[in-house]
């Protein structure tokens, strides 16, 4: 259906920035440029930058950003990576996939992983914890690099959800040993398909992960290093996200000003949980608006027939899915957020009018 209110609006953003899109394109394509070229090397300058570390290297997915990320930290078999259950299932499957075993542990009222339930899931085999900033928002990082320190542990964030964040002033991405994003579409600086970042100030991760994207090959030498992978950010991709990635901090306040105005139309309502937390050390930029609520399926069915698209990240617990193989922790905070929350509309294309027919179809739900 065409809903009145979509959830985020891709052929509007397009318009909207049309001849900085089609010029990135035109430019890659009427020189050649199909596959790591000038383009790729401008935008990982430039995402560096943005994130505030020495090194950002493009891969094709968030996914690959984290395995390398992995790698470079030296997990492999037999060792332990804790991480969050409320999370894309790409995070738990980077860690499968170098051979090691995840650790799963439960979350805090702000989605983010709870540093005390972390502590409590270290063991001998612990070689690495991967922080999940989950929509927009940047994890405890004090307690947890405090913690990983402690421990002699690698801290890999999973920023996915959380470019331009911040915690004490630093940017997501620039607080453990490496960060990994998602350029996928509907994230806050997405291409026009999927892709990724790592980004970090360690000189041989960072060159690890250029050579592990290119079957291992050294594109200076032509040695192969190891066995690698087929996971370069394609060159057009990278283009588009760099002319992108200037707008970048104008969508973020857009995002954050959606977020005060959702704020100022739900509050009050005391069955519904919102997305707002302390910000003295943290930066919040929305990548998405999650409500929360016992009554979820019922407002998401009345959202629906209102013209309102919403989304649920995740409908039940990843271990849950039996193909996975991962046993049931326990988990009953990550449980109860599965039943209830929900995502309302969000992108920099976000109307004040797509704001407000949302608010009011939830109050009127409510009354």
């Amino acid at each position: 259906m065409a809903y009145r209110v979509p959830f985020d609006d891709p052929r509007t953003h397009y318009r909207r920035y049309q001849a900085e899109i089609n010029a990135a394109l035109t430019e890659c394509l009427a020189n050649g440029d199909l596959v790591y070229r000038d383009q790729l090397r401008r935008f990982e300058e430039n995402l560096a930058a943005f994130v505030g570390v020495r090194y950002a290297v493009g891969v094709n997915s968030g996914y690959h950003a984290l395995h390398f990320a992995l790698l470079g930290a030296g997990v492999g078999a037999g060792d332990e990576v804790i991480t969050v259950t409320h999370t894309f299932v790409a995070t738990i499957s980077a860690i499968v996939h170098c051979g090691a075993t995840p650790m799963l542990v439960d979350v805090g009222a702000d989605y983010n992983m709870n540093p005390s339930s972390l502590e409590q899931a270290i063991t001998p085999r612990t070689r690495a914890i991967v922080c999940v900033h989950l929509n927009g928002r940047i994890c405890a990082m004090d307690r947890i690099l405090t913690i990983a320190e402690r421990h002699r542990l690698a801290v890999i964030e999973d920023a996915a959800q959380s470019l331009g964040a911040a915690y004490d002033g630093r940017r997501a991405g620039a607080l453990g040993l490496a960060g990994c994003f998602s350029f996928y579409p509907f994230k806050i600086l997405g291409g026009f398909g999927d892709g990724g970042a790592l980004t970090t100030n360690d000189e041989a991760i960072a060159l690890m992960a250029s050579r592990l994207r290119y079957n291992c090959e050294d594109r200076t030498t032509g040695e192969y290093h190891y066995h690698g992978y087929t996971a370069l950010l394609d060159n057009v991709q990278a283009a588009v996200l760099d002319r992108k990635l200037g707008h970048l901090p104008s969508w973020i306040e857009r995002r954050r000003r959606i977020a005060q105005r959702y704020r100022e139309g739900l509050e009050g309502i005391e069955a519904l949980a919102l997305p707002h937390f302390d910000e003295a050390r943290q930066r919040d930029v929305f990548q998405n608006y999650v409500i929360r609520l016992s009554e979820r399926d019922r407002l998401r069915d009345h959202l629906h027939r209102s013209g309102v698209e919403t989304l649920v990240h995740w409908p039940k617990p990843v271990w849950e899915h039996p193909a996975l193989g991962l046993k049931d922790p326990g988990l009953g905070e990550t449980e109860r957020i599965c039943r209830e929350v929900v995502s309302l509309p969000m992108s920099a294309e976000t109307t004040d009018e797509h704001v407000d027919i949302t608010v009011q179809s939830i109050r009127d739900f409510f009354a």
